[in-house]
């Protein structure tokens, strides 16, 4: 006689389910049904008779169980089921019943605290009594659904303690804390995961966002290199042999800048993938959870789950190219003997770079010294000398004609224009937030301002020693460049396109305002908006 195993599903199927025999009985013709479909057959009849060869049967017949089918059947269905159901592979759930080769757990049931197999399920499938019991999808450590302490089952929230008891614990450890049960606390939390869930995504799109960002900024960075790169090529090539060490130097160090932002933003997305990874994980998790029906491994999961990772704020980060204008001014210093030729062009091309961060600049009248008179717009001022009558306050000047502008730059780079002509300017600069403003102090780096003062044939840059040099022509509009992270303070004119001075490795720690002090000749200083077609 052949194995069951060699035989197939058809040899071994009811005629009226189609399916595996369950419980084979057999009627007087000799033919094989399951009880349950052979007697719901006869129910529905008026006659009997065989659901295959049709013999008429006068009397109902009293069925037979047929033992050799059945043991049979059994036998096929563990065959098919052996083979269809892989064995327990790292991660899975092991069959609690299965001796010898474990197969996976198909189902664990929550009041046998056993994983079982689809073999070993089928009483749970077939037993009234064992029907009742909730099955779950396979989980571990079903030991642990049981209070520690009274061998309970864990059926109840704590809300104080936020922890999982059982029934004894609310009359013991936790009488008098407020306890639900825990399906009520999985719906709350079930909420709570769904907003977590639904943040991530925002998260991780967020920091997307910042590393497109990012390498924007490294793009326009490479950009900006190459035109600085071509432009001092360009003006020096006439000169290319008593240059030929300032070219090599300046390329290097352009390309230090160069390299040092690539590295910046190479670290700052390297964080941001990093994160990226660590929220897809978590949103992995999130998801996992919740598809969980185990109100219990919901709840002490969640508990580790419900604070995101550590994450940056990355609102604030930005990577900023690279300046290259104190770059250009120590270069052309050093050779201002030999590069007067080119000069105002490298100038020009400098200018329209810097004036590219212009700012928006209003005075504040209240800082303004008490004879000084300032526009509605608060972009003019002029000395009245009369006393105003303004009331005495912290930010007021008091022995010294300057007024500070209303806005404050703490980092980056900004730059605006000041109309000065016909006019002799005592300070022209930026001034930090603490500078004494009810002395007569010297206006210097050391007090807190970096300014230059122009007179009629000369200008000064109030440094200690004093810097001085002479004017080309009449000045007529000054523009202030600063750049808050490099130190840099650069004065220009305008109109001739020419650079005027820099103060570099300068120390920033405070905010700085845009400052200026009235000579008392009674015309106005006045910022103008910036003409980058000058």
């Amino acid at each position: 006689m052949a194995s069951p195993t060699s035989w197939s599903e058809e040899n071994f199927s009811c005629p009226i389910c189609l399916d595996v025999f369950s419980s084979p009985v057999f009627t007087p013709c000799g033919h094989n049904f399951c009880r349950a479909c052979i007697t719901k057959f006869w129910d529905d009849q008026a006659q009997y008779k065989c659901p295959v060869c049709n013999e008429l049967f006068h009397t109902r017949p009293d069925l037979r169980a047929n033992i050799l089918v059945s043991e049979l059947a059994a036998q096929f269905k563990t065959s098919v089921r052996v083979k269809e159901q892989p064995c327990v592979e790292p991660g899975e759930v092991p069959c609690d019943f299965c001796t010898g080769t474990q197969l996976k757990a198909v189902k664990s049931c929550l009041v046998c605290f056993t994983s079982y197999c689809q073999t070993h399920l089928e009483p749970h499938q077939r037993v009234a009594r064992l029907q009742k019991h909730r099955l779950v999808e396979p989980m571990d450590h079903l030991e642990e659904r049981m209070c520690k302490e009274h061998d309970r089952l864990l059926e109840l929230f704590c809300q104080t303690e936020q922890v999982c008891v059982c029934l004894l614990c609310t009359v013991t450890d936790h009488k008098s804390h407020p306890v639900i049960p825990l399906k009520k606390e999985y719906e709350v939390k079930t909420a709570q995961l769904g907003k977590i869930e639904a943040e991530v995504p925002q998260m991780i799109q967020e920091r997307k966002q910042k590393i497109k960002e990012i390498k924007d900024t490294v793009k326009l960075s490479k950009k900006d290199a190459d035109t600085v790169m071509a432009d001092g090529l360009q003006a020096l090539t006439a000169l290319m042999r008593c240059i030929e060490k300032w070219q090599e130097d300046f390329n290097q160090t352009v390309k230090e800048k160069l390299k040092s932002t690539e590295k910046q933003a190479e670290d700052l997305i390297k964080g941001l993938e990093q994160e990226i990874e660590d929220l897809t994980n978590r949103s992995a998790e999130v998801k996992l959870l919740s598809h969980t029906e185990d109100h219990l491994h919901f709840l002490q999961a969640f508990r580790a789950l419900k604070d995101p990772p550590p994450t940056r704020d990355w609102t604030t980060v930005v990577v900023r190219p690279p300046s290259y204008v104190g770059t250009w001014r120590r270069s052309l210093d050093q050779l201002e003997e030999t590069l007067n030729m080119g000069m105002k062009k490298l100038c020009d091309a400098e200018l329209k770079r810097v004036q590219q961060y212009e700012v928006d600049v209003t005075l504040d009248p209240d800082t303004a010294y008490p004879w000084l008179i300032l526009s509605e717009d608060g972009k003019q001022v002029h000395y009245r000398g009369l006393m105003n009558g303004l009331p005495d306050n912290p930010k007021r000047f008091h022995e010294i004609a300057c007024v500070l502008s209303r806005q404050s730059f703490s980092s980056g780079r900004f730059y605006f224009e000041v109309q000065v002509k016909d006019k002799s300017v005592r300070c022209l600069g930026v001034a930090r937030e603490s500078i004494n403003r009810k002395n007569n102090i010297a206006l210097t780096p050391k007090n807190g301002c970096w300014g230059i003062s122009i007179m009629k044939d000369v200008f000064e840059f109030r440094d200690d020693p004093v810097v001085c040099l002479p004017l080309r022509a009449e000045l007529h509009k000054v523009g202030v460049y600063v750049d808050y992270d490099e130190g840099l303070v650069s004065f220009y004119d305008v109109e001739a396109r020419v650079h005027i001075y820099s103060a570099t490795g300068c120390s920033f720690s405070e905010p700085l305002y845009p400052i200026l002090r009235d000579n008392c000749s009674g015309l106005p200083l006045i910022i103008s908006p910036v003409n980058q077609t000058d």
